[in-house]
């Protein structure tokens, strides 16, 4: 064994060992309000720090809107759709009404408004699905992922009611449904 194939593990540990004392002077001059090479580098109104800031304050998703067409697999596969006239019904080939926006409000829960019709899908305190022009607390809904792969959407305003949808297109009520159901799992189709 020669003297420099020796040394190079004491070398590499003695890289290891300063490394891992670097970030102590960055720490502590971050704390006498001093400015570290991150915060140099990126500026202090940089999109990092603004997304660290909303990662910490649990805003993880908000602002984040998803255009996608929710597609439910009972009887022959319907899209679910809100027409003009407010109605909500699903539709087995996707047309401009199927088109749904998904908006966070905040963690988990989420609304879904029709760009085409401009009305946001709403579930009354009896459980039935109504397209609204304006924006109310029956238009949120909790977004639940469930094991496979689906989603289902629960009234935030009126627990334990659900969207589902029955095997020929037409909307259930809220309240005789459970996430169970398959009528009830739908999957964000872009």
């Amino acid at each position: 064994m020669s003297v420099s194939s020796s040394k190079l593990p004491l070398f590499l540990y003695g890289i290891l060992l300063c490394g891992s004392f670097a970030s102590f002077p960055l720490i502590s001059s971050i704390k006498h309000g001093r400015h570290n090479a991150r915060s140099l580098m990126h500026g202090s109104g940089s999109p990092w720090n603004k997304r660290e800031e909303a990662a910490r304050d649990g805003e993880y998703l908000l602002g984040i809107k998803r255009l996608r067409r929710l597609y439910c697999n009972v009887g022959i596969g319907f899209h679910i759709q809100v027409l003009p006239t407010g109605r909500v019904t699903g539709v087995h080939n996707e047309n401009i009404y199927s088109l749904i926006e998904i908006s966070p409000v905040e963690r988990g829960v989420v609304t879904l408004y029709g760009v085409r019709s401009h009305l946001f899908i709403a579930m009354s305190e009896r459980g039935k699905l109504y397209g609204s022009g304006n924006y109310n607390t029956d238009c949120n809904f909790k977004e639940n992922l469930l094991a496979n792969n689906y989603n289902a959407y629960e009234s935030a305003a009126h627990p334990g009611m659900y969207i589902g949808l029955s095997k020929i297109g037409k909307t259930k009520r809220g309240d005789r449904v459970t996430p169970t159901m398959t009528m009830t799992h739908f999957l964000p189709r872009i």
